[in-house]
Protein backbone atom coordinates (compact mmCIF):
# COMPACT_ATOMS: atom_id res chain seq x y z
CA UNK A 1 0.00 0.00 0.00
CA UNK A 2 1.49 3.31 -1.01
CA UNK A 3 1.55 6.41 1.14
CA UNK A 4 3.78 9.37 1.85
CA UNK A 5 5.66 9.70 5.12
CA UNK A 6 6.84 13.02 6.42
CA UNK A 7 9.86 13.25 8.70
CA UNK A 8 8.66 12.52 12.24
CA UNK A 9 11.19 14.66 14.05
CA UNK A 10 14.15 16.89 13.50
CA UNK A 11 16.83 18.24 15.76
CA UNK A 12 14.37 20.90 16.91
CA UNK A 13 11.10 18.94 16.91
CA UNK A 14 10.67 15.92 19.16
CA UNK A 15 7.59 13.75 19.60
CA UNK A 16 6.69 12.65 23.12
CA UNK A 17 4.52 9.88 24.53
CA UNK A 18 2.84 10.20 27.93
CA UNK A 19 1.15 7.23 29.61
CA UNK A 20 -0.96 8.01 32.65
CA UNK A 21 -1.48 5.88 35.77
CA UNK A 22 -4.31 3.59 36.71
CA UNK A 23 -3.20 0.11 37.78
CA UNK A 24 -4.90 -2.53 35.66
CA UNK A 25 -6.34 0.24 33.49
CA UNK A 26 -2.89 0.36 31.88
CA UNK A 27 -4.09 -2.38 29.53
CA UNK A 28 -5.99 0.30 27.59
CA UNK A 29 -2.71 2.03 26.73
CA UNK A 30 -1.36 -1.16 25.19
CA UNK A 31 -4.43 -1.47 22.96
CA UNK A 32 -3.93 2.09 21.73
CA UNK A 33 -0.24 1.47 20.97
CA UNK A 34 -1.08 -1.76 19.14
CA UNK A 35 -3.62 0.04 16.97
CA UNK A 36 -1.15 2.86 16.25
CA UNK A 37 1.42 0.27 15.16
CA UNK A 38 -1.13 -1.37 12.86
CA UNK A 39 -2.27 1.95 11.36
CA UNK A 40 1.25 3.21 10.73
CA UNK A 41 2.43 -0.13 9.32
CA UNK A 42 -0.53 -0.24 6.95
CA UNK A 43 0.57 3.15 5.60
CA UNK A 44 4.19 2.25 5.03
CA UNK A 45 5.78 3.13 8.36
CA UNK A 46 8.87 0.92 8.95
CA UNK A 47 8.01 -1.69 11.59
CA UNK A 48 11.14 -1.04 13.65
CA UNK A 49 11.06 2.76 13.52
CA UNK A 50 10.24 4.25 16.92
CA UNK A 51 7.88 7.23 16.46
CA UNK A 52 8.60 8.68 19.91
CA UNK A 53 11.73 10.60 20.94
CA UNK A 54 10.64 11.10 24.54
CA UNK A 55 8.65 8.62 26.65
CA UNK A 56 7.20 9.47 30.05
CA UNK A 57 4.76 7.78 32.37
CA UNK A 58 3.30 7.56 35.84
CA UNK A 59 2.31 4.54 37.94
CA UNK A 60 1.24 1.70 35.59
CA UNK A 61 2.02 4.11 32.78
CA UNK A 62 5.60 4.35 34.07
CA UNK A 63 5.92 0.57 33.82
CA UNK A 64 4.51 0.55 30.29
CA UNK A 65 6.65 3.53 29.31
CA UNK A 66 9.86 1.94 30.59
CA UNK A 67 9.10 -1.45 29.04
CA UNK A 68 8.41 0.33 25.75
CA UNK A 69 11.58 2.42 26.00
CA UNK A 70 13.71 -0.68 26.67
CA UNK A 71 12.95 -1.84 23.12
CA UNK A 72 12.75 1.55 21.47
CA UNK A 73 15.09 0.29 18.76
CA UNK A 74 12.25 -1.94 17.49
CA UNK A 75 8.77 -0.39 17.63
CA UNK A 76 6.98 -3.57 16.58
CA UNK A 77 8.79 -5.76 19.10
CA UNK A 78 8.26 -3.24 21.88
CA UNK A 79 4.49 -3.12 21.38
CA UNK A 80 4.21 -6.86 20.81
CA UNK A 81 5.98 -7.65 24.08
CA UNK A 82 3.68 -5.31 26.00
CA UNK A 83 0.59 -6.84 24.41
CA UNK A 84 1.79 -10.33 25.31
CA UNK A 85 2.16 -9.39 29.00
CA UNK A 86 -1.19 -7.64 29.29
CA UNK A 87 -3.17 -10.23 27.33
CA UNK A 88 -2.02 -13.01 29.68
CA UNK A 89 -2.25 -11.23 33.02
CA UNK A 90 -3.11 -12.87 36.31
CA UNK A 91 -3.30 -10.98 39.59
CA UNK A 92 -0.66 -13.32 41.07
CA UNK A 93 1.86 -11.62 38.76
CA UNK A 94 1.29 -8.30 40.55
CA UNK A 95 0.28 -9.08 44.14
CA UNK A 96 -0.26 -12.10 46.35
CA UNK A 97 -3.78 -13.45 45.95
CA UNK A 98 -3.52 -16.70 47.94
CA UNK A 99 -5.33 -17.04 51.25
CA UNK A 100 -2.17 -16.85 53.37
CA UNK A 101 -0.88 -13.80 51.49
CA UNK A 102 -4.22 -12.00 51.79
CA UNK A 103 -4.48 -12.79 55.51
CA UNK A 104 -0.90 -11.69 56.08
CA UNK A 105 -1.37 -8.30 54.42
CA UNK A 106 -4.99 -7.37 53.72
CA UNK A 107 -6.72 -8.93 56.70
CA UNK A 108 -4.09 -7.58 59.11
CA UNK A 109 -4.37 -4.14 57.50
CA UNK A 110 -8.18 -4.05 57.80
CA UNK A 111 -7.96 -5.36 61.37
CA UNK A 112 -5.49 -2.64 62.24
CA UNK A 113 -7.89 -0.01 60.92
CA UNK A 114 -10.69 -1.45 63.05
CA UNK A 115 -8.94 -2.68 66.21
CA UNK A 116 -5.36 -1.41 66.00
CA UNK A 117 -5.72 0.57 69.19
CA UNK A 118 -6.30 -2.76 70.99
CA UNK A 119 -3.47 -4.69 69.34
CA UNK A 120 -0.30 -3.39 70.96
CA UNK A 121 1.90 -5.91 69.10
CA UNK A 122 1.21 -4.03 65.82
CA UNK A 123 2.28 -0.66 67.16
CA UNK A 124 5.95 -1.40 66.45
CA UNK A 125 5.45 -3.42 63.25
CA UNK A 126 2.19 -2.46 61.54
CA UNK A 127 1.21 -3.88 58.13
CA UNK A 128 2.34 -1.49 55.41
CA UNK A 129 -0.37 -1.99 52.80
CA UNK A 130 -3.58 -3.73 51.87
CA UNK A 131 -1.82 -6.01 49.36
CA UNK A 132 1.66 -7.52 49.02
CA UNK A 133 3.02 -6.62 45.56
CA UNK A 134 6.19 -8.71 45.89
CA UNK A 135 5.36 -10.70 42.71
CA UNK A 136 5.52 -7.48 40.70
CA UNK A 137 9.30 -7.41 41.16
CA UNK A 138 9.64 -10.68 39.23
CA UNK A 139 7.33 -9.42 36.49
CA UNK A 140 9.30 -6.19 36.09
CA UNK A 141 12.58 -8.06 35.72
CA UNK A 142 10.93 -10.16 33.00
CA UNK A 143 9.44 -7.15 31.20
CA UNK A 144 12.48 -4.89 31.24
CA UNK A 145 15.82 -4.92 29.45
CA UNK A 146 17.61 -1.99 31.10
CA UNK A 147 20.96 -2.44 29.29
CA UNK A 148 19.04 -2.21 26.02
CA UNK A 149 17.46 1.01 27.29
CA UNK A 150 20.92 2.44 27.92
CA UNK A 151 21.94 1.47 24.37
CA UNK A 152 18.81 3.09 22.87
CA UNK A 153 19.59 6.34 24.66
CA UNK A 154 23.25 6.26 23.69
CA UNK A 155 22.46 5.58 20.02
CA UNK A 156 19.90 8.38 19.82
CA UNK A 157 16.98 6.08 19.04
CA UNK A 158 15.45 7.53 22.22
CA UNK A 159 16.15 11.00 23.62
CA UNK A 160 14.83 10.57 27.16
CA UNK A 161 12.70 8.49 29.53
CA UNK A 162 10.90 9.95 32.55
CA UNK A 163 8.91 8.34 35.38
CA UNK A 164 7.28 10.09 38.32
CA UNK A 165 6.71 9.29 41.99
CA UNK A 166 5.47 11.13 45.06
CA UNK A 167 7.60 11.55 48.18
CA UNK A 168 5.76 10.74 51.40
CA UNK A 169 8.85 11.90 53.29
CA UNK A 170 9.15 15.40 51.80
CA UNK A 171 5.62 15.92 50.50
CA UNK A 172 6.49 16.77 46.90
CA UNK A 173 6.20 15.22 43.46
CA UNK A 174 9.40 13.97 41.84
CA UNK A 175 10.23 13.13 38.23
CA UNK A 176 13.20 10.87 37.60
CA UNK A 177 14.52 11.05 34.07
CA UNK A 178 17.27 9.32 32.13
CA UNK A 179 19.00 10.57 29.00
CA UNK A 180 22.37 10.27 27.30
CA UNK A 181 22.37 14.09 27.18
CA UNK A 182 22.97 16.43 30.09
CA UNK A 183 19.57 17.99 30.77
CA UNK A 184 19.31 20.50 33.64
CA UNK A 185 17.11 19.46 36.57
CA UNK A 186 14.05 21.63 37.03
CA UNK A 187 11.96 22.68 39.98
CA UNK A 188 8.44 24.09 40.30
CA UNK A 189 6.01 24.48 43.18
CA UNK A 190 5.70 21.09 44.95
CA UNK A 191 7.37 19.28 42.03
CA UNK A 192 10.97 18.63 41.14
CA UNK A 193 12.97 16.62 38.62
CA UNK A 194 16.31 14.87 38.88
CA UNK A 195 18.39 12.94 36.37
CA UNK A 196 18.96 9.35 37.51
CA UNK A 197 19.40 5.86 36.10
CA UNK A 198 15.89 4.37 36.01
CA UNK A 199 15.64 1.09 37.96
CA UNK A 200 13.04 -1.44 39.07
CA UNK A 201 12.80 0.41 42.39
CA UNK A 202 11.75 3.61 40.59
CA UNK A 203 8.90 1.71 38.91
CA UNK A 204 7.82 0.03 42.14
CA UNK A 205 7.66 3.48 43.76
CA UNK A 206 5.83 5.08 40.84
CA UNK A 207 3.18 2.32 40.83
CA UNK A 208 2.70 2.05 44.61
CA UNK A 209 -1.02 2.88 44.73
CA UNK A 210 -1.60 4.66 48.07
CA UNK A 211 -2.61 2.31 50.91
CA UNK A 212 -2.95 -0.58 48.44
CA UNK A 213 0.79 -1.19 47.82
CA UNK A 214 3.72 -0.36 50.14
CA UNK A 215 5.90 2.73 49.76
CA UNK A 216 9.40 2.27 48.35
CA UNK A 217 12.65 3.88 49.59
CA UNK A 218 14.65 5.78 46.97
CA UNK A 219 17.87 7.70 47.39
CA UNK A 220 17.76 11.30 46.19
CA UNK A 221 18.76 14.74 47.41
CA UNK A 222 21.54 13.09 49.46
CA UNK A 223 19.08 11.17 51.61
CA UNK A 224 16.67 8.24 51.55
CA UNK A 225 13.00 9.11 51.06
CA UNK A 226 9.89 6.92 50.85
CA UNK A 227 7.90 7.27 47.64
CA UNK A 228 4.44 6.25 46.52
CA UNK A 229 2.35 6.44 43.39
CA UNK A 230 3.42 9.16 40.97
CA UNK A 231 -0.16 10.19 40.26
CA UNK A 232 -0.41 11.74 43.73
CA UNK A 233 0.24 15.49 43.76
CA UNK A 234 0.86 15.33 40.01
CA UNK A 235 -0.18 18.89 39.24
CA UNK A 236 1.16 18.91 35.67
CA UNK A 237 1.51 15.35 34.32
CA UNK A 238 2.44 16.53 30.81
CA UNK A 239 5.22 18.76 32.11
CA UNK A 240 8.13 16.24 32.14
CA UNK A 241 7.86 15.40 28.43
CA UNK A 242 7.66 19.09 27.56
CA UNK A 243 10.62 19.98 29.81
CA UNK A 244 12.61 17.24 28.08
CA UNK A 245 11.96 18.86 24.70
CA UNK A 246 8.73 17.48 23.25
CA UNK A 247 7.03 19.81 20.79
CA UNK A 248 4.41 17.17 19.92
CA UNK A 249 2.79 14.95 22.51
CA UNK A 250 0.62 11.84 22.28
CA UNK A 251 -1.28 11.32 25.54
CA UNK A 252 -2.95 8.02 26.39
CA UNK A 253 -5.25 8.30 29.38
CA UNK A 254 -6.72 5.71 31.69
CA UNK A 255 -10.18 7.11 32.31
CA UNK A 256 -13.27 8.39 30.55
CA UNK A 257 -13.01 12.17 30.16
CA UNK A 258 -16.14 14.19 29.50
CA UNK A 259 -19.30 12.71 28.08
CA UNK A 260 -22.85 12.72 29.38
CA UNK A 261 -23.55 12.41 33.07
CA UNK A 262 -24.42 8.77 33.91
CA UNK A 263 -27.98 7.87 34.83
CA UNK A 264 -28.32 7.82 38.60
CA UNK A 265 -30.93 6.21 40.80
CA UNK A 266 -33.07 8.65 42.84
CA UNK A 267 -31.35 7.39 46.01
CA UNK A 268 -28.64 4.74 46.17
CA UNK A 269 -27.89 4.82 49.89
CA UNK A 270 -24.82 5.86 51.79
CA UNK A 271 -21.64 5.30 49.72
CA UNK A 272 -19.61 2.22 50.57
CA UNK A 273 -15.97 2.44 51.59
CA UNK A 274 -15.03 1.09 48.14
CA UNK A 275 -17.16 3.73 46.42
CA UNK A 276 -15.42 6.49 48.36
CA UNK A 277 -12.01 4.92 47.72
CA UNK A 278 -12.80 4.60 44.00
CA UNK A 279 -13.79 8.27 43.90
CA UNK A 280 -10.48 9.17 45.58
CA UNK A 281 -8.58 6.99 43.09
CA UNK A 282 -10.26 8.76 40.18
CA UNK A 283 -9.23 12.08 41.67
CA UNK A 284 -5.64 10.88 41.93
CA UNK A 285 -5.35 9.20 38.54
CA UNK A 286 -7.70 11.16 36.26
CA UNK A 287 -8.29 14.74 37.37
CA UNK A 288 -4.73 16.02 36.97
CA UNK A 289 -4.56 14.90 33.36
CA UNK A 290 -7.93 16.47 32.47
CA UNK A 291 -6.88 19.81 33.95
CA UNK A 292 -3.45 19.72 32.30
CA UNK A 293 -4.89 18.94 28.86
CA UNK A 294 -7.32 21.83 29.24
CA UNK A 295 -4.49 24.13 30.35
CA UNK A 296 -2.28 23.10 27.40
CA UNK A 297 -5.13 23.79 25.00
CA UNK A 298 -5.62 27.29 26.46
CA UNK A 299 -1.90 28.03 26.20
CA UNK A 300 -1.85 26.92 22.56
CA UNK A 301 -4.87 29.12 21.79
CA UNK A 302 -3.25 32.12 23.47
CA UNK A 303 0.04 31.63 21.63
CA UNK A 304 -1.78 31.29 18.31
CA UNK A 305 -2.85 34.97 18.42
CA UNK A 306 0.61 36.33 19.20
CA UNK A 307 2.79 37.86 16.54
CA UNK A 308 6.15 36.21 15.66
CA UNK A 309 7.89 39.02 17.54
CA UNK A 310 5.80 38.40 20.65
CA UNK A 311 6.44 34.66 20.44
CA UNK A 312 10.17 35.32 20.43
CA UNK A 313 9.92 37.05 23.79
CA UNK A 314 7.65 34.43 25.38
CA UNK A 315 9.00 31.60 27.52
CA UNK A 316 6.07 29.49 26.38
CA UNK A 317 5.89 27.55 23.13
CA UNK A 318 3.00 25.78 21.41
CA UNK A 319 2.84 22.00 21.86
CA UNK A 320 0.79 19.99 19.40
CA UNK A 321 -0.99 17.20 21.24
CA UNK A 322 -3.38 14.32 20.66
CA UNK A 323 -5.14 12.73 23.63
CA UNK A 324 -6.72 9.28 23.34
CA UNK A 325 -8.82 8.28 26.34
CA UNK A 326 -11.42 5.55 26.94
CA UNK A 327 -14.77 6.15 25.28
CA UNK A 328 -16.49 4.18 28.06
CA UNK A 329 -16.27 4.33 31.87
CA UNK A 330 -13.83 1.55 32.76
CA UNK A 331 -15.53 0.85 36.09
CA UNK A 332 -18.57 -0.43 34.17
CA UNK A 333 -16.35 -2.87 32.28
CA UNK A 334 -14.67 -3.88 35.55
CA UNK A 335 -18.04 -4.65 37.16
CA UNK A 336 -18.56 -7.36 34.53
CA UNK A 337 -15.24 -9.06 35.30
CA UNK A 338 -14.94 -8.93 39.10
CA UNK A 339 -15.90 -12.63 39.24
CA UNK A 340 -12.56 -13.47 37.57
CA UNK A 341 -10.60 -12.37 40.65
CA UNK A 342 -9.32 -15.17 42.92
CA UNK A 343 -11.69 -15.98 45.79
CA UNK A 344 -9.43 -14.60 48.59
CA UNK A 345 -9.22 -11.23 46.82
CA UNK A 346 -12.95 -11.16 46.09
CA UNK A 347 -13.62 -11.91 49.76
CA UNK A 348 -11.28 -9.14 50.88
CA UNK A 349 -12.75 -6.59 48.46
CA UNK A 350 -16.32 -7.57 49.26
CA UNK A 351 -15.67 -6.54 52.87
CA UNK A 352 -15.41 -2.92 51.71
CA UNK A 353 -18.03 -3.11 48.93
CA UNK A 354 -15.64 -3.26 45.95
CA UNK A 355 -17.43 -6.25 44.41
CA UNK A 356 -20.67 -4.27 44.10
CA UNK A 357 -21.30 -2.30 40.92
CA UNK A 358 -21.18 1.05 42.71
CA UNK A 359 -17.78 0.14 44.20
CA UNK A 360 -16.31 -1.25 40.97
CA UNK A 361 -14.17 1.85 40.38
CA UNK A 362 -11.76 0.62 43.05
CA UNK A 363 -11.71 -2.89 41.56
CA UNK A 364 -10.96 -1.44 38.11
CA UNK A 365 -7.47 -0.53 39.32
CA UNK A 366 -6.74 -3.97 40.84
CA UNK A 367 -8.30 -6.31 38.27
CA UNK A 368 -5.11 -7.71 36.74
CA UNK A 369 -6.98 -10.58 35.09
CA UNK A 370 -6.87 -11.40 31.38
CA UNK A 371 -10.65 -11.23 30.84
CA UNK A 372 -10.62 -7.58 31.97
CA UNK A 373 -7.28 -6.55 30.48
CA UNK A 374 -8.23 -8.02 27.09
CA UNK A 375 -11.49 -6.06 27.15
CA UNK A 376 -9.49 -2.86 27.77
CA UNK A 377 -6.97 -3.68 25.04
CA UNK A 378 -9.80 -4.13 22.55
CA UNK A 379 -11.43 -0.88 23.68
CA UNK A 380 -8.11 0.91 23.16
CA UNK A 381 -7.89 -0.51 19.66
CA UNK A 382 -11.46 0.53 18.77
CA UNK A 383 -11.02 4.04 20.16
CA UNK A 384 -7.81 4.50 18.17
CA UNK A 385 -9.27 3.17 14.91
CA UNK A 386 -12.22 5.53 15.41
CA UNK A 387 -9.74 8.43 15.35
CA UNK A 388 -7.42 7.06 12.67
CA UNK A 389 -7.41 10.25 10.63
CA UNK A 390 -6.19 12.26 13.62
CA UNK A 391 -3.61 9.60 14.47
CA UNK A 392 -2.15 9.48 10.97
CA UNK A 393 -2.12 13.27 10.74
CA UNK A 394 -0.33 13.48 14.10
CA UNK A 395 2.47 11.26 12.81
CA UNK A 396 2.68 13.11 9.52
CA UNK A 397 1.30 10.29 7.38
CA UNK A 398 -0.49 11.44 4.22
CA UNK A 399 -3.38 9.27 3.02
CA UNK A 400 -6.44 9.44 0.80
CA UNK A 401 -10.01 8.82 1.93
CA UNK A 402 -10.26 5.74 -0.32
CA UNK A 403 -7.03 4.38 1.13
CA UNK A 404 -8.25 5.14 4.62
CA UNK A 405 -11.43 3.09 4.07
CA UNK A 406 -9.36 0.18 2.75
CA UNK A 407 -7.08 0.25 5.81
CA UNK A 408 -10.06 0.36 8.17
CA UNK A 409 -11.52 -2.73 6.50
CA UNK A 410 -8.23 -4.60 6.83
CA UNK A 411 -7.80 -3.67 10.50
CA UNK A 412 -11.34 -4.64 11.48
CA UNK A 413 -11.14 -7.98 9.65
CA UNK A 414 -7.78 -8.85 11.25
CA UNK A 415 -8.75 -7.88 14.79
Amino acid sequence: MSSNLKTNSTAHHKTGLFLTGGGARGAYQVGVLQAILALLSAHGWPAKKNPFDIVSGTSAGAINATAFACRADNFEESVTRLVDVWRNFEVEQVYRADSFGVIRSGARWLSLLSFGWLLRKWHANPPNSLLDNGPLITLLHRMLDLPRLDAALESGVLHALAVSASSYTAGYHMTFYQSAHEIPNWSRTHRHAIQQQISVDHLLASSAIPLIFPAVPLYCNDRCEYFGDGSMRELAPLSPAIHLGASKLLVIGGGHIGGARPDLAPFSGYPSLAQIAGHAMSSIFLDGLSVDLERLGRINNTLSVLTPEQLQTSALRPVEFLAITPSQPLELIASRHIHSLPLPIRTLLSAIGATERRGAALASYLLFESSYTNALIELGQRDTYARKSEVLQFFGVEFSEAEDFSVQTELVSSN
